[in-house]
């Protein structure tokens, strides 16, 4: 698991600006959602050229998470990439960013034909469980994917984000969700990037200026709040 790792200056900062450490420390369960992105066999097996290794680390951790949200009355999504149909809709990225084996490599296993494109067997996904595709980076951008649309036709105004990569999709998505006015949460220790750099990058800027960010024990800990808070 990484090792987070934010200043204390910057903590204060947040503090400066909204009155305390966590911004989001209470949460109503049945307006939340964990939304886990692409903890797939694509970036998880390491035969696979999009291989995350922390990813297979945070598993546990993506479990009780999801574990917890649905025991307090929430919602867990799994949004799964998919290249069905992106070679040349997404042409810059895979005609410029990537070379062409790396590119074909990655549009044909990550089809939704391809075994590739599966969930991470160990992950505790369960029936009540929303699955969900997305065609691009971010899961909220026009095109990518139903996601927006799926929270909203259930009332949800918060997230928790988890998966993988934190500094890529993860981060993407997260920051795409908190400009269509959701509430997020980046889940330390149920994220995982190539480096402890790169996670850590990414969570310093989200929590300055984005949302907050909490480990799995804090995130039960505000869940745990605001089912305290129905109930008074």
């Amino acid at each position: 698991m990484h090792k987070l790792s934010i200043p204390p200056e910057l903590t204060a900062r947040v503090i400066a600006r909204g009155g305390r450490e966590h911004p989001f420390d209470v949460l109503d369960p049945s307006k939340t959602a964990f939304v886990v992105i692409d903890m797939q066999n694509y970036f998880m097996h390491p035969d696979y050229q999009g291989a995350v290794p922390m990813a297979r680390e945070i598993v546990p951790h993506v479990n009780r998470m999801a574990a917890a949200m649905r025991e307090a009355g929430g919602h867990v999504i799994w949004v799964k990439n998919a290249t069905d149909d992106t070679r040349e809709s997404w042409s810059v990225f895979h005609d410029w960013l990537l070379t062409p084996e790396k590119a074909e490599r990655r549009c044909a296993t990550m089809d939704t034909s391809h075994d590739g494109h599966k969930l991470w067997a160990e992950l505790d996904v369960q029936p009540q469980d929303a699955q969900i595709i997305k065609k691009r980076f971010s899961a909220f951008i026009e095109g990518s994917s139903d996601l927006a649309l799926y929270l909203r036709g259930r009332g949800i105004d918060t997230i928790l984000i988890g998966g993988t990569a934190t500094n890529v999709c993860c981060e993407s998505s997260a920051r795409d969700a908190m400009m269509l006015n959701y509430k997020v949460i980046m889940v330390h220790d149920a994220l995982a990037a190539q480096t402890d750099e790169e996670h850590n990058a990414t969570l310093r800027t989200f929590y300055a200026l984005f949302g907050d960010v909490q480990t799995v024990d804090e995130a039960i800990g505000s869940l745990t709040r605001g089912c305290k808070a129905e109930v008074a």
